[in-house]
């Protein structure tokens, strides 16, 4: 268990870290796939060039502030992660070198709407456009943490997306990532098909999150992803890259497929290290992360939490 909860802890921010330098670029403008490496090959042309190698972004921070609200609270209380979320914000908490960058745009909406006095569970915006991967890319400790049915874990799910993103599209994507967190937790023999199963069981046939599995989500659907910033198409990515074999096989595919490559690599990454643990993480990653000692004491935290 041990193994498994590091492995998708540090498989979540090194794939963010990793994916730093390289976001915002098509596939073809980037190195080939075996020169994906923390530090990019001479020459290229970074994003975010003033962040040091080996730091992650407001994915692997604000995954790390959603954490700390489940250890310290006990459970999923949503106006404690607003205020946690407003910290990182104002403040830098979660963020390596307390520095916050590449904010997305709905989060930001949010937060500004939560220091107006709006609360937390009412924040996030409810329109179609408002479907980027922010909630997704940071909802895995909630899987590693919660301890209860899987309706009630669903239910969780959407409301750790609302704060940011409330459009059902979100919700029902941050739903189906933690169900197939939890089989693959489990190692459950296709943790993506009985995630999807036990997922339209819960939403009945009529409800507005089952349409948006059903038309919009497409769980059924094995194309590959884009690496967008979309939800959508984000959870797609995350899906195909996963099966390309090992952990650095997974996030060297999310990186390799551009655009949004941090939360891609986030989201997929999380995904392998809590398949194949800690040890799976190749060394020289590790090795070259920052911010060890934010993410250290929680990590450990929430696996002396689940034993």
């Amino acid at each position: 268990m041990r193994e498994k909860i590091e492995g998708a802890m540090w498989g979540l921010l090194v794939g963010d870290a990793l994916g730093v330098p390289y976001e915002f670029h098509d596939p073809e403008m980037l190195p080939p796939r075996e020169a994906l490496e923390m530090t990019p090959p001479p020459g290229f042309m970074r994003a975010h060039r003033g962040t040091p190698v080996g730091t992650w972004s407001d994915d692997g921070a604000l995954a790390l502030a959603l954490l700390d609200s489940l250890l310290e609270r006990g459970k999923l209380d949503a106006d404690d992660f607003g205020e946690r979320l407003k910290r990182w914000y104002e403040e830098g908490a979660y963020a390596v070198d307390a520095r916050v960058f590449d904010v997305g745009v709905a989060t930001s909406r949010a937060i500004r709407t939560m220091m107006e006095g709006t609360r937390p569970a009412l924040a996030g915006e409810t329109d179609e456009r408002s479907n980027g991967n922010g909630s997704l890319m940071r909802v895995l400790p909630l899987a590693l943490f919660h301890q209860g049915d899987d309706a009630a874990l669903v239910a969780d799910a959407h409301l750790q997306s609302v704060v940011t993103h409330g459009h059902p599209r979100s919700q029902a994507c941050c739903a189906l990532y933690v169900l197939w967190a939890r089989r693959v937790q489990a190692e459950a023999p296709d943790p993506w098909g009985e995630a999807v199963a036990v997922l339209r069981g819960l939403y009945g046939e009529d409800s507005v999150f089952r349409q948006e599995l059903e038309q919009t989500v497409r769980p059924d659907d094995p194309s590959p992803g884009r690496g967008s910033g979309y939800v959508v198409d984000c959870l797609r990515s995350a899906r195909w890259a996963v099966a390309q074999g090992d952990y650095e096989a997974v996030v060297k595919s999310a990186l390799a497929l551009g655009h949004d490559t941090d939360t891609t690599a986030c989201v997929a990454g999380g995904i392998a290290g809590l398949r194949d643990g800690i040890g799976a993480i190749p060394r020289r990653f590790l090795e070259a992360m920052r911010g060890k000692e934010i993410a250290e004491p929680l990590v450990a935290r929430l696996v002396a939490r689940c034993g």
